[in-house]
């Protein structure tokens, strides 16, 4: 195995590669829904400004779907994890959402959800409650078009509009009435975009949490699940255990969700998960022991991959992106580390080198001496020899 040597706190270190872990393949049905919030692979050679401009390599993209998709895992489309919102347009959005649509039609068993927000309705001071439910009706209705499934996205132009929690609940019941098929709400927390803070209308999570069940309890009809990604594991458990019946809980907890997705005597979650996009493989390989009633296999699997989740996703959370396309680009779904919107920059050369040890100690760098290569070139950059 190849040695590298890495800058940690102590200086300069050097650091021997171990053998990739090989992961059982999950086979349908499986006993958790668990989607993977997919990344978006920039074109690094098209002309563009890097901080404004999206320009997507389509191919590279859709292919890393169907790699999702091959694992047996479900992919969430056109979310924060494809920098929506933080990058990526609602125009790019829906060029990424029909591929990806197309690209599943001949993939058996493939399941995708999209998301559709406000984010092409700028959160001036002026956006009025109509506005945003306005914006909502046009984002779903461009999804169902197309033939999708929705993920109904926390919105910042809600956030700013919003007097209190019967502002969320207008906008939500008026959405909720018209859309075809059951839908998933994410509550996206302030961690991963500080916009969003007093979602639902209350600083306080706990005070929210009323009102966002409230919401599904009066619409439960038109929702499949809710997804909240807060990093805190008691409230999350606090609200699934209070959903009306037939409503799922899809993690969004990149800190602690082996545990959630296990479950307990009370329940368990499913996962919608921006961190199963670098950890696809033991993903799948988790729930095909848990298709085995082998808890123990399913956490021996998961559980080198939470150090390696905790550290792409520390604070600040919002930049994490760029460790899950820095996973990509080691593992060779993509040729070079560029992200839409320069996001490469977000994260220092020592955040790397960690990140490169934890992906090593989980069994996540499928061919390690592709990824020393490509570590030392970033590190060359860097001006470690």
């Amino acid at each position: 195995m190849p040695t590298i040597i890495l800058p940690t706190a102590d200086g300069l270190k050097p650091f021997t590669l171990s053998a990739p872990r090989a992961f059982p393949k999950a086979t349908p049905p499986v006993p958790r829904l668990a989607l993977a919030a997919a990344h978006v692979v920039a074109d690094p050679l098209a002309e563009q400004d890097p901080w404004l401009d999206a320009r997507v390599d389509w191919d590279r993209t859709i292919a890393f779907r169907r790699h999702l998709w091959s694992l047996g895992l479900g992919v969430a489309e056109a979310m924060d994890t494809a920098q929506r919102g933080m990058g990526l347009d609602w125009t790019a959005a829906q060029e990424l959402i029909r591929r990806s649509l197309d690209a599943m039609q001949d993939m058996p068993g493939a399941v995708m959800a999209s998301g559709a927000g406000t984010d092409h309705l700028a959160p001036d001071p002026d956006v009025t409650i109509d506005d945003v439910i306005r914006a909502y009706e046009e984002q779903c209705a461009a999804i169902e078009r197309m033939g999708g499934r929705i993920i109904l996205m926390a919105s910042r132009a809600l956030a700013r509009a919003a007097r209190g929690p019967a502002d969320y609940e207008r906008v939500y019941a008026r959405i909720l009435s018209q859309v075809k098929q059951p839908v998933i709400i994410h509550w996206l927390g302030e961690m991963f975009d500080p916009a969003l803070d007093g979602y639902w209308g209350e600083a306080d999570h706990y005070k929210a949490m009323e009102t966002a069940l409230a919401v599904i309890r009066d619409s439960a009809a038109k929702v499949d699940g809710v997804k909240i990604s807060l990093l805190d594991k008691e409230k999350e458990v606090a609200m699934r255990r209070r959903l009306p019946a037939g409503v799922r809980m899809y993690t969004g907890d990149d800190f602690n969700y082996p545990e959630l997705i296990a479950g307990d005597a009370e329940g368990h979650s499913d996962a919608l998960l921006g961190i199963f996009d670098p950890i696809a493989p033991a993903v799948g390989g988790a729930l095909a022991a848990l298709s085995a009633k082998d808890l123990a296999g399913f956490h021996a699997i998961l559980a080198p991959t939470v150090p390696l989740s905790r550290h792409i996703f520390q604070a600040p959370t919002r930049f994490y992106k760029t460790g899950v396309v820095f996973m990509a680009w080691l593992n060779g779904h993509q040729g070079h580390f560029t992200m839409v919107g320069g996001q490469q920059s977000t994260r220092s050369i020592r955040h790397f080198s960690e990140l490169f040890r934890l992906a090593d100690v989980a069994g996540l760098l499928s061919d390690p001496d592709l990824a020393a290569a490509r570590m030392r070139s970033l590190l060359a950059v860097h001006g470690v020899a």
